[in-house]
């Protein structure tokens, strides 16, 4: 790795440099809710779907709130990039102290209406018990996984993306362990998985947060909470939220959709979302580097490196898109055998993987290009043009006759094609480009 590192160009090893541990942190984040998985299965098919609800719960609120990160690296790259380092960590002390509030806000609101929320999905008995069980417990956990949220950001902001994944993998393992101990070893089955990924979450946010507070006394910044900061932090946030929340009602729509073309379309479409979500992770790798160089690059005031960082960044989301469209065509027949034994949703994930795969090197260009404005804090501008992206795209579902293979080419091409018209038209100009310690 290092040998390939030193053959790169001086802007593609920082990127690659943040990108690929990014990436491995990326990874072990999905790996929790997998290692619940593994083990709950053997519990009952009860147990195992009473997990996916209550995760499906989770992931949803904890999802919208991935902008504690977004928002946080630029503040703090920005900072650094303009020789204030004491200033970037107390934007990073803010945005631990917001996430800590949100996450207790959370917790104070959503526990008590747990069995509401759970009740509305209507499932079984059996499913809706083990799914509150899960839940109720689940939520203590949420404050510790935004601190990560946060804590991760800052150190992305100051070019440090090895320790949130060594932090990740000591996570992952611990997890690992405890759960089977608790839900073997004690027999505390569903609870006990809830109980030891709660115990995971927030050794995780133990370690990363007082990463950044003995990085923050030594630069001599403060560590209570400055109300402009977390003003400025929620402010920023706000937008990127609004953003995340298009791209959120996007996904949904389309499992909607979906639904009504029937039971062997929605298994395809389930399985085109797994392939796609995975092959994500390598692309939003790409955008995290964006995050932190371009949020650095506009500190320093040094607009020619943040327009060759821009380039760049083009290059690898475009090369990186192309090279996975080689994997997925080369894979398509294995997934579809791996994945199920339906032969009606064999028969449909060839030509779903096959414009998922045509797709990708447009995915990322957009993929790069959203974390090369969150990293400029453009948030206002992704917000409003990204509900305008989803309109085209409810546009485009309207449309008569849509089958499986339509209504996967309308999201490929028309939603992210909308997206990489509006995020291009952006870089193109000059608007975004907003230099010094803060926007």
């Amino acid at each position: 790795m290092r040998r390939l590192l030193r053959a790169l160009r001086p802007i593609d090893r920082e990127i690659a440099r943040l990108a690929v541990p990014s990436l491995g942190a990326l990874v072990a984040e999905p790996l929790f809710v997998l290692t619940d998985t593994a083990m709950i299965g053997h519990l009952g098919a009860d147990a195992l779907a009473g997990l996916g609800l209550a995760s499906t719960i989770l992931q949803t609120a904890i999802g919208l709130l991935i902008f504690l990160a977004y928002a946080t690296t630029p503040a703090v790259a920005r900072r650094l990039g303009s020789g204030d380092r004491p200033g970037a960590l107390t934007a990073g002390v803010d945005g631990l102290w917001l996430a800590l509030g949100i996450g207790v806000l959370l917790l104070v609101t959503l526990l008590p209406v747990s069995p509401a929320i759970v009740g509305a999905f209507g499932a079984t008995a059996g499913v809706e018990a083990a799914a509150l069980e899960y839940l109720t417990i689940a939520w203590w956990g949420v404050p510790g996984m935004l601190l990560v949220f946060a804590a991760t950001g800052v150190l992305r902001g100051l070019h440090d993306a090895r320790t949130p994944l060594v932090v990740a993998l000591w996570g992952f393992g611990a997890n690992i362990v405890v759960n089977a101990v608790l839900i073997y070893g004690l027999s505390l089955g569903v609870a006990g998985s809830a109980i030891g990924t709660v115990i995971a979450q927030w050794g995780m946010a133990v370690v990363l947060v007082a990463v950044v507070v003995r990085a923050a006394r030594a630069a001599g910044a403060p560590l209570r909470p400055g109300l402009l900061g977390v003003r400025s932090a929620l402010t920023a946030g706000s937008w990127l939220l609004l953003r995340t929340l298009s791209l959120r009602i996007a996904l949904v729509v389309t499992v909607v959709a979906a639904t009504q073309l029937g039971t062997v379309e929605l298994a395809a479409t389930h399985v085109w979302f797994a392939v796609y979500s995975l092959l994500a992770l390598a692309l939003d790798a790409l955008a995290i580097a964006g995050q932190a160089l371009i949020g650095h690059g506009l500190g320093a005031a040094d607009v020619a490196r943040v327009r060759s960082i821009t380039g760049r960044l083009v290059a690898w989301g475009v090369a990186v898109g192309a090279a996975l469209t080689v994997v997925v065509v080369a894979l398509t027949p294995l997934i579809a055998i791996a994945v199920t034994s339906d032969d009606g949703v064999r028969d449909a994930l060839p030509r779903a993987l096959l414009i998922l795969a045509l797709g990708l090197p447009l995915a990322g260009l957009v993929f790069v290009l959203d974390g090369v404005l969150i990293g400029a804090g453009d948030g206002r501008y992704l917000a409003v043009t990204g509900i305008l992206n989803l309109l085209v795209y409810l546009g485009l579902l309207l449309l008569p006759g849509l089958g499986l293979a339509g209504l996967l080419a309308a999201f490929t091409f028309g939603y992210l094609g909308a997206r990489a018209a509006t995020l291009g038209l952006r870089a193109r100009g000059d608007a975004w480009i907003v230099t010094g310690a803060a926007r």
